[in-house]
């Protein structure tokens, strides 16, 4: 039996999109021991990933920290992995490759670096589609892609019957009105006034529920629905998991709850700006469609009440 890595840092989103290509990896090396080095927000998480036999944590402090980077490189060299496989294909994450297999090839480090086709640049790799590009990587790497282009997160679900319950949640909407600060393009406006269309036009016979992130509380307060939370704190990822698959119908931006979303089989709409389009990031499903506009500012409150009224029934 050998030791095989698969690195995967974040964010929230990408983890979602990766576990189809991390479950092809696992089903691959079903007689090896398949480690995984993520961050800490997910650490916990991937422990309960049936794919993964262990999680080593990178605390990714900076490059410069040469105690760190020498314990982290220590860590890692003592398991003796026979294989990489890269997810994150970051600059990071190819600094590890020149420290830990500086000449190795993809039968040793399998990355988008060292499986790009030939007489593609990185650059127009890159404009694929991010499952394409998972799809790629592993079948260079000699792997069936049975999972890859259809992640499935359900794994990540934990039960919330007793959060349920004590906000008498039944048939539910999800909606996901934030975004990263620095990233305020991906933004919808018109949040309250989709709630209001949705109570009017159901008759209130569903509940708006949002689930912020832990720095999203006091934002929450500005929206019109039943914030949920877990004694005062904001939900984890597996509850939160739980929330989006058990839900009616989801909304949200282009953020990490709407992949998770896609990659759970839940029915919901994401919706773009010109930031990028849904076809990059492989966030359309069966039951999981976007809503795509030149400005998130000119997408009417009744258009996206139009596509989710033709959808949840």
């Amino acid at each position: 039996m050998s030791n095989i890595l698969i690195i995967k840092h974040g964010s929230l989103g990408d983890i979602s999109q990766a576990c189809g290509a991390i479950q092809d990896i696992s089903e691959h090396h079903k007689d090896d021991e398949v480690h995984l080095l993520t961050t800490k927000p997910y650490f916990d998480l991937f422990k309960k990933n049936p794919n993964i036999s262990n999680v080593i944590l990178d605390k990714r402090l900076p490059r410069y920290n040469l105690i760190y980077l020498y314990s982290l490189m220590k860590n890692i060299k003592k398991y003796k992995f026979i294989k990489v496989y890269d997810l994150q294909n970051s600059k990071r994450t190819a600094f590890y490759k020149r420290i830990l297999f500086p000449n190795a090839s993809k039968e040793i480090w399998s990355s988008t670096e060292t499986t790009l086709p030939e007489g593609t640049t990185k650059k127009d790799f890159d404009k694929d589609s991010v499952l394409c590009r998972f799809d790629h990587q592993l079948k260079s790497s000699g792997i069936n892609t049975f999972h890859t282009l259809k992640p499935d997160f359900s794994w990540s679900s934990t039960d919330i019957s007793q959060i349920k319950s004590y906000h008498q949640l039944d048939k539910y909407i999800v909606i996901f009105p934030f975004c990263s600060p620095h990233l305020t393009s991906k933004k919808w406006p018109y949040y309250n006034d989709l709630i209001n269309l949705i109570n009017e036009k159901y008759d209130n016979n569903y509940k708006i529920v949002i689930a912020p992130g832990p720095s999203e509380i006091n934002e929450a307060k500005n929206i019109n629905a039943l914030c949920i939370l877990d004694n005062g704190k904001a939900l984890d990822i597996s509850q939160l998991a739980a929330l989006i698959k058990e839900s009616s119908f989801v909304i949200a931006n282009d953020t990490g709850p709407a992949h998770m979303t896609a990659h759970l089989g839940s029915k919901g709409l994401a919706l773009f700006g010109s930031h990028t389009s849904p076809f990059k990031v492989s966030i359309e499903r069966e039951y999981f469609k976007a809503i795509q506009a030149p400005e998130l500012s000119k997408l009417s409150a009744e258009k996206v009440f139009e596509r989710l009224s033709s959808s949840i029934s």
